[in-house]
Parts: C-alpha cells; sequence; structure tokens
C-alpha cells in the first residue's frame, strides 16, 4: 500500500479547505485582545473566553461597516468563516461583521427570525391585506398609559373626530408584553368590533422593543382576520412585526394618520402603496440574501480570495516587523545620540564657566553674610557705648532733677564768693534755662 507523503503546504492547505468547506461561517461571542491596526487598513485580533482562544483577522472591506473600534477586553459578537493561515498552520476566524456583544446577541437572533419567518411565508407581499377604504371604528393596541396613545388620539381628533377610538390595554415592554399583546390581537378579533388594528407603542432601545420581534407575535399578526398595522418606535426602528403586519407607519403618529381621512388622503394612499412595494421589496431582498449566502459560502471554497487574504496577512505581518524594527534603530540612535551630548557637555568650557559662576556667586553670598555680620555687630557696640555714654552724661544728672549754673563766663559755679553782686548767672534745668540777677551775697 503506497503511503502518502504530504508537504507541509500541502498539508496546511488541506487543513484549510476541510476547515472551510465542513466549518464555514459562524457566529462567536468572545473578548477581545491582542488588537492591532496596521496601516493597511486590517484588523488583527485574538477573541477568548476563560479556557481558550482563536487568532482573528477583519480586513478594510468589512472592518470599514463597523460603527465603533474594538478595544481590548471588549465583549463582541462576530460572524466570520473558519480557515488556516498556511504560512504558519494558524487556525483563524476571517470576520465579516462586528457588534458590541449586547445589543449584537440581540440583532443576530432578530437577523435569524426575520430569516426564519421569511422563509416561512409570513412576510409575503401577496397576503397583506389593504385597509378599509371607509374606517369607523379604529382598535388600538398599546399600553393606555402611554405617550403614543396621546399622540394618537391627538392627531384622529385633528383630522377626523368622527372615528371611534376602542383602546385594547396591553404591556409594551417586559417579560409578559408579547403574551398580554397576543390576547389583545385574539380579543379584538373575537368581538370583531373594530374596522382596523393599530399595534404601537413610542421609540425605545432594541430591548425595549423586543416584544414586538417575538415569534409569537408576528404568527398572531399573521393570523388577525382584521387588517393590522404597525407603528411601533420612531422612524428608524424596524420590528418583526412591521414586516408581518399588513401595513407599517413609521410612527404612532404617522399610523394615526394613515388611518384618517382629510384633504391629504390621495397621498397617504400614495404613501401606503409605498409602504407596501417597501414590504415587498424588502422580501425579495430577504429572499435573494438568502441565495447570496448560499453562494458566497460556495464561493469560499474556492481559491482566488484565500490566497488574497493569506498574501495580505504575511503582508501585515512583514510591515508590523519592520515598523519594530525602525522603531528599535530610532530608539538606539537617539540614545547614542543623547550619551554623544552628555559628553559633549561635560567637556564644554560653558559647563566650567557656569561652575566658576556658580563658584562666585555662593562667595559674594558670603561676603554679604560677612559684612552684614559685621555691621550688625558694630551696630551692638555702638549701641552699647551710647548706653554707656549717657549714663555719665550732664544731661542725664539734669533728668534726676540737678541743675547747671554758669557765670556769665559760661564757667560752672561751683562756688558762690566767686560771685560778684549785680552779675548774672544762668541756670540749665533738664527742661529749659533759667537767667538770675545776683542782688546780695550771704555768706
Amino acid at each position: 500500500m503506497t503511503k502518502t507523503i504530504y508537504t507541509v503546504s500541502r498539508l496546511n492547505g488541506e487543513v484549510r479547505r476541510t476547515l472551510e468547506g465542513q466549518i464555514g461561517r459562524v457566529w462567536l461571542s468572545a473578548e477581545v485582545s491582542n488588537f492591532s491596526s496596521p496601516s493597511s487598513g486590517h484588523w488583527y485580533l485574538t477573541l477568548k473566553d476563560h479556557f481558550s482562544q482563536i487568532r482573528c483577522a477583519m480586513f478594510k472591506g468589512k472592518n470599514r461597516n463597523v460603527s465603533f473600534r474594538p478595544a481590548n477586553g471588549q465583549q463582541v459578537l462576530v460572524q466570520g468563516n473558519i480557515s488556516v493561515y498556511e504560512p504558519r498552520g494558524d487556525y483563524q476566524l476571517i470576520i465579516d461583521s462586528m457588534q458590541p456583544a449586547g445589543d449584537g446577541l440581540l440583532a443576530q437572533q432578530f437577523e435569524t427570525l426575520k430569516l426564519k419567518l421569511a422563509a416561512d411565508g409570513l412576510f409575503s407581499a401577496e397576503d397583506k391585506r389593504p385597509l378599509p377604504d371607509s374606517i369607523q371604528k379604529i382598535g388600538v393596541i398599546t399600553s393606555p398609559t402611554g405617550a403614543a396613545i396621546r399622540d394618537i388620539l391627538h392627531v384622529l381628533n385633528r383630522r377626523d373626530p368622527s372615528i371611534e377610538v376602542i383602546i385594547y390595554p396591553a404591556q409594551v415592554q417586559g417579560e409578559y408584553a408579547t403574551q398580554l399583546l397576543c390576547n389583545a390581537i385574539n380579543l379584538a378579533n373575537e368581538r370583531d368590533e373594530v374596522d382596523v388594528l393599530l399595534v404601537t407603542r413610542g421609540g425605545g432601545s432594541l430591548e425595549d422593543l423586543w416584544c414586538f420581534n417575538e415569534e409569537a407575535l408576528a404568527h398572531t399578526i399573521y393570523n388577525s382576520g382584521l387588517p393590522v398595522v404597525s407603528a411601533v418606535g420612531h422612524e428608524v426602528d424596524t420590528t418583526i412585526s412591521d414586516y408581518v403586519a399588513d401595513v407599517r407607519a413609521p410612527t404612532p403618529s404617522a399610523g394615526a394618520e394613515l388611518l384618517s381621512k382629510d384633504v391629504s388622503h390621495k397621498s397617504e394612499k400614495v404613501i401606503t402603496l409605498s409602504d407596501r412595494l417597501i414590504h415587498a421589496f424588502k422580501h425579495y431582498n430577504l429572499q435573494k440574501s438568502a441565495v447570496l449566502n448560499h453562494l458566497q459560502a460556495q464561493l469560499q471554497k474556492h481559491e482566488p480570495e484565500n490566497k488574497l487574504i493569506q498574501l495580505q496577512q504575511r503582508f501585515d505581518e512583514a510591515q508590523l516587523k519592520l515598523d519594530a524594527l525602525i522603531q528599535q534603530k530610532l530608539h538606539h540612535a537617539q540614545l547614542k545620540q543623547q550619551n554623544l551630548q552628555n559628553r559633549l557637555l561635560s567637556l564644554s568650557p560653558k559647563h566650567k564657566v557656569e561652575l566658576s559662576l556658580s563658584q562666585l556667586e555662593k562667595l559674594e553670598i558670603a561676603l554679604k553674610d560677612s559684612m552684614t555680620s559685621k555691621i550688625t555687630q558694630a551696630q551692638s557696640t555702638f549701641s552699647h557705648l551710647a548706653q554707656q555714654l549717657d549714663i555719665v552724661s550732664p544731661l542725664a544728672t539734669l533728668s534726676r532733677g540737678y541743675s547747671i549754673t554758669t557765670d556769665e563766663n559760661n564757667d560752672v559755679v561751683t562756688d558762690s564768693s566767686k560771685l560778684e553782686v549785680g552779675g548774672h548767672i544762668l541756670t540749665r534745668l533738664d527742661n529749659g534755662k533759667v537767667t538770675s540777677k545776683i542782688e546780695k551775697i550771704e555768706h
């Protein structure tokens, strides 16, 4: 028996074709790590959970449709095809679409159910019933306390007050909302007291509107004997109930306008027909999308695109290595330049001059401090001597109540016998002077 001997390239090619042919397209919810985006515009990342991880690539033709930039640690929901990067033999996922995990799971469920119901014929344009020409009673299925019913009643009262409104109350959000909406539609059909049903609520997040995306409600609307208009959320919101209803209105107010006549009745019929045409196109588009997905899966098994993907990855890897090498060389050059600059600064006369100036500045400060100290000391000595002089000063003696007397020659008088009658003497006090005339001298 002849044994087949593989080359590594052939083995990796066989493994890639096996994985792509047998597993193909998958949905994956995981955490992002090792995210990188080279200049080519492609994304490379690892998706992981607590136990395993897988390498992934998302090329710029696909990632330009992603509304956010992935970050390490972020939970995402992706759809892609299993493949093998042949040059390294790495098993990987080629990502086609990516969404944040929370909204992504709901969006995935929405798309899956939409495709299923479309395949079951619930969106078929042939089954859509026309609205009655003359509408006298409208059954509104919504929350009786919400903003939607107030808007509807306001529009109907303005456009055609003669229309009677019967409210079939139901929750429009929460765990039991779907069942209560189904019960309200079935009750309206049992009573058969209105011309048309308006299933409605105001805007909200995808999670808030989720009860209108349940399969049970879709079948209830489809099986309703009364025509159903779906007016859920804002203009940008689209639910399963919109696809299966006979007519879709973008908002609750638009639904009320659609079901009431005024001078714009002809234009409303055009809007209705346009809406039906859009639904028919969407149904056709869904069918063609299913065919396209099948063809894409078949095309994935062939070589040209995969070869291009492999080459793109190899190019990006080489570019990342080149960028890293350039950065390393640049870093080494910067370190070498810094070392040379430091050596130049250490040998520069400027450095020595700066050092000498610094020392001179220190000596100048020391000299100033010494002079200040000498001056302070001299001032202290002067103050002490002044105090000593003040102690022996005649002026100090005068301040204690004594006086000094001088004669006309300005000599101090110490003996009265030396004074002559008729002469004058000057007595100096602590505060002022006194001149006296000698009248008589007694011994």
